[in-house]
């Protein structure tokens, strides 16, 4: 791997020492993901792939460290092995995904509702920063602060600041028994039933409503031990679902093979999950309510943005076909912007790593 490494930073010295930018890749699985970006004019790309393997996991300090380009799927095989998992569900968009596109893009599966986001799971992050110096964030012990939130900001950044080298994530043991129950109700009720759960001790691991063939369905999952979920199940009600059926069901919202996920364009909305129905059109909710998924392309961009806003959230562009008009990403806070421009001319002053992948403008 020091073969390998060495070779990326020849790449970015020469790329910085002409002017050239560099779009980082892993498996590619991601590229639609974000403000379209390809290399412009006499641009290349970084490919990460090759810098793989896992480099340490001791299955009782429920950490693992991997090098970048390693497959997310090898990871998830080796954890499985151990009953273990990455409890924020990273999405798998294909067997080349790597955990290193995982924490560049930041983005958390059905049980983010239950476990919590990706950047809550990371405890370590190597970056390499345009100068080809080799910096290191964070550690592989829960306790350990030093640059800890360098390491939550970069993940979802988009490779911006430079390419992730390894990552250290906090794992978690899988559930002891796990349950589906199915309700047919409207958006409103389910809704309603959402904050009214939230309030209880249930162990909802994962939930989702969406209309289909004219009804509404409600589909809860329980995760723990299997009193737990015996008295979770008399609290829900509804018909428990089978095992197989389950799982595919929840793979599919997971890694977004549903056919909802074809939708053009395809909107992501996060919003306190107390909001309301937002009456935009048809809608793939998860999270509690906490995210929604809107597919409806007769809807106007701003008007998507600004009943997202109103209620306190945020909505993103989530797929697309060509070149919107409209940034992909939500306007962000100008504090949050001013702290992205200032690492971003710290780790890469030339613009050189991923150049509007995150930010139109730098």
């Amino acid at each position: 791997m020091e073969f390998v490494l060495s070779e990326m930073i020849d790449q970015v010295m020469t790329a910085r020492a002409s002017l050239k930018p560099l779009l980082i890749q892993g498996g590619g699985t991601k590229q639609f993901y974000g403000e379209a970006v390809t290399p412009a004019g006499n641009g290349g790309v970084l490919d990460v792939s090759a810098f793989q393997g896992v480099i340490n996991y001791e299955p009782s300090e429920l950490v693992v460290t991997a090098r970048a380009g390693t497959p997310l799927v090898e990871i998830e095989s080796l954890l499985a092995e151990n009953r273990q998992m990455l409890a924020f569900e990273p999405p798998c968009f294909g067997p080349a995904s790597t955990i290193g596109g995982c924490v560049a893009a930041g983005l958390s599966g059905p049980r983010r509702m239950m476990a919590g986001s990706l950047r809550d799971f990371v405890l370590g992050t190597t970056l390499l920063d345009a100068n080809g110096v080799v910096l290191r964030f964070g550690g592989e012990v829960m306790k350990n602060v030093a640059g800890y939130d360098i390491s939550r900001l970069l993940a979802g950044s988009m490779g911006i600041f430079g390419p992730l080298l390894e990552v250290s994530l906090k794992v978690a043991p899988l559930p002891l028994a796990e349950e589906t129950r199915v309700l047919e109700l409207d958006e409103v009720e389910a809704l309603r039933r959402f904050n009214t759960w939230r309030s209880q001790p249930l162990p909802i691991s994962a939930s989702s409503w969406l209309q289909e063939r004219g009804q509404g369905v409600l589909r809860v999952r329980l995760s723990g031990s299997e009193p737990a979920l015996a008295s979770a199940a008399r609290v829900l009600g509804g018909e428990r679902m089978d095992s197989a059926e389950a799982n595919a069901w929840w793979q599919s919202l997971r890694n977004q093979t549903h056919p909802f996920f074809q939708a053009r364009p395809l909107w992501r909305l996060a919003l306190p999950p107390t909001t309301p129905p937002l009456g935009l059109g048809n809608m793939l909710i998860e999270w509690n309510g906490g995210l929604r998924w809107l597919g409806d392309h007769d809807i106007e961009p701003d008007f998507v943005r600004k009943a997202a806003a109103r209620h306190g959230g945020h909505a993103t562009l989530f797929r697309h076909d060509g070149s919107p008009s409209v940034p992909v990403f939500h306007p962000v806070a100008p504090g949050v912007r001013a702290i992205s421009e200032r690492l971003k001319q710290e780790f890469d002053p030339t613009g050189m790593f991923n150049p509007g992948r995150l930010f139109r403008e730098f």
